[in-house]
């Protein structure tokens, strides 16, 4: 059984899989409990936390404070979260093991040095869409740079629609506030001008604070809702509410699920991965056009489309596509680099 070390230095407590049903937890925390539970029978995963004070045995692996990554790891594959030199810190420590760079976000301009010295130090980048792994390929770029590949972060098998009845003037903000609620906060308000019935819910992991401006009327804020209590809001709104232009998601996950239990998602075209996990059903609009988000929203509450997710967004897909990559960890050469998108 291959042992994974997971090395998450960028969370701000330790976390385990009872917090997913509390809420508050972020979408790339909770990918890395799912996932690790997801390989538990395949795998020895050992998972180590910033903000983590005691080691505790979970499901999703042995969960031990951040400082023991670098006190003797003992791993055949080592999977960095977002931190680039924390995974050149581990390569000095461990330079015949596999080391993986798995990106949740995209690289900020003072970051440039990070694409030679990946490549340097073997170090592969796993992206969490195409998308994101084409920005990430072009910004580290295209020669001279490291291996760039993308798994999609996972979703559950079994998150599906059900008989819940949709109210037609209810719409869902379900992200924090700094990706674009104060924008849409303008776009509701504009879209209320037409439609004064509509009620806008927003869920905010809480784990941000952000000025969002003024807020308009037909607001409220349901606060931090566990993942279960976060589907049932999915499933009984018109729609997920999120044309803003501005954040740029690498991938997504409230989108994806909202789509998963039948909930269409309103994004605007061209963002970031909406392209990619938002699919068809007229859900990607301009969302500098008050015109189409008026024309769109009408439209689905006289008759709300059908929509599905993606197949390879589910959880043992992903599963299969991480336990491919650790059974057959990437070649950590300095001069190996490739396109796997």
């Amino acid at each position: 059984m291959g042992r994974i070390a997971f090395v998450d230095p960028c969370c701000t407590a330790g976390y385990d899989l009872p917090d997913l049903s509390r809420g508050g937890l972020g979408g790339t925390e909770a990918t890395i409990l799912r996932l690790g539970a997801a390989l538990h029978d395949q795998f020895d995963i050992t998972q180590y936390q910033n903000g983590r004070f005691w080691p505790q045995t979970s499901y999703a692996g042995r969960l031990r404070p951040l400082a023991e990554a670098f006190e003797g790891l003992t791993a055949d594959t080592i999977v960095v979260i977002n931190r680039w030199k924390v995974a050149l810190k581990l390569r000095k420590a461990y330079p015949d093991t596999p080391i993986y760079l798995w990106l949740h976000v995209f690289p900020g301009r003072h970051n440039r040095k990070m694409g030679a010295a990946l490549q340097r130090a073997g170090i592969t980048v796993i992206c969490v869409s195409h998308s994101h792994a084409r920005h990430v390929t072009a910004f580290l770029g295209q020669t001279g740079g490291p291996r760039v590949t993308a798994i999609y972060n996972p979703i559950a098998d079994d998150l599906c629609a059900d008989a819940t009845r949709r109210d037609p003037n209810r719409l869902l903000f379900a992200s924090s506030p700094h990706k674009g609620l104060a924008e849409v906060f303008g776009q509701f308000a504009e879209l209320r001008r037409s439609i004064p019935r509509l009620k806008l819910a927003v869920a905010d992991p809480g784990y941000l604070r952000w000025d969002v401006g003024r807020v308009p009327l037909g607001v409220t804020f349901l606060g931090s809702l566990s993942h279960a209590a976060l589907v049932a809001q999915m499933r009984k709104s018109l729609c997920l509410f999120c044309p803003q232009t501005s954040f740029a998601e690498t991938f997504g996950l409230v989108l994806a699920e909202a789509n998963a239990v039948g909930t269409p998602v309103l994004v605007h075209a061209g963002l970031g991965a909406n392209d990619e996990i938002v699919g068809g059903a007229g859900q990607r609009i301009d969302g500098c056009n008050p015109a189409q988000i008026l024309d769109r929203i009408s439209l689905w509450r006289d008759a709300p489309p059908k929509v599905s997710t993606n197949p390879e967004f589910r959880l043992s897909r992903v599963a299969q596509a991480w336990t491919r990559l650790l059974r057959h960890p990437a070649a950590q050469t300095p001069q190996h680099h490739d396109m796997m998108v």
